[in-house]
């Protein structure tokens, strides 16, 4: 384990699908889930506690599908069933950097991972192992943005890291408009009123019930993810 001491004892990290497809799209890509299982290595060589929601983006997106005329619920549960491959394969990597992993899922598949017990994720976390939720809060028409505030909740994580491809939180899309003003920090409650896109509202409102810090930053320049876990000010910081 490093010496380096880290800011925070126990995280949540949120990631989304495009984490496991980027560039591209869609689909699973192998450079990207060694760079994923790399940067979470570098952070768990700071002896902290990890959980991790993991989203599906990559695979199907329900509300996407419920668009094209899928229902909606039926969607979100095959989201659901994609956020346990991602799950997977980034399992696999971790574990082949030497890293102790525990997949628990919201919807029980016994054969591959482990239901969500609150407590037994809790010991799993103490116990020095890798924590990966999937398959959401197990319930259609909620987020994984909304799972990530959850599973923070239950487990009394102390911030929840939200790995994007922007730098932080602006007040329109930055890559649209050149005028775009980043937030260095930003209260729950103006999040909510600007509609600023950093999580849904009810994912925001439950971080806000349990005072839970929300990190955004640009999880794509190697390195971030440490230098948060360090102390340093990266990305733009959203608390009351």
């Amino acid at each position: 384990m490093s010496s380096e001491a880290p800011a925070y004892k126990r995280i949540l990290l949120k990631v989304s699908g495009e984490a496991f497809s980027y560039p591209q799209k869609l689909g699973l890509s192998a450079e990207s889930i060694n760079y994923l299982s790399k940067e979470i290595k570098s952070i768990y060589e700071l002896n902290l506690q990890i959980g991790i929601v993991i989203g599906g983006g990559n695979i199907i997106r329900g509300l996407a599908a419920s668009k094209e005329g899928l229902d909606r619920a039926t969607g979100d549960y095959m989201g659901m069933l994609a956020t346990c491959i991602n799950a997977l394969s980034l399992m696999d990597s971790l574990e082949r950097k030497g890293i102790p992993t525990r997949v628990m899922t919201a919807i029980e598949i016994r054969a591959i991972a482990e239901p969500f017990i609150r407590r037994r994720a809790i010991r799993h976390l103490e116990k020095g192992r890798v924590v990966i939720f999937a398959a959401g809060t197990g319930n259609p028409y909620f987020t994984t943005d909304s799972a990530a505030a959850l599973r923070a909740s239950e487990i009394n994580a102390e911030v929840i890291l939200k790995a994007t491809k922007v730098d932080g939180v602006y007040d329109k899309d930055p890559k649209t408009f050149e005028d775009a003003k980043k937030f260095s920090e930003v209260t729950y409650q103006i999040a909510l009123e600007k509609g600023l896109k950093i999580m849904d509202a009810a994912a925001l409102s439950l971080c806000s019930e349990n005072n839970i810090p929300i990190i955004v930053f640009d999880f794509f320049k190697e390195g971030n993810l440490k230098k948060i876990i360090l102390g340093e000010n990266i990305g733009s910081f959203v608390r009351r």
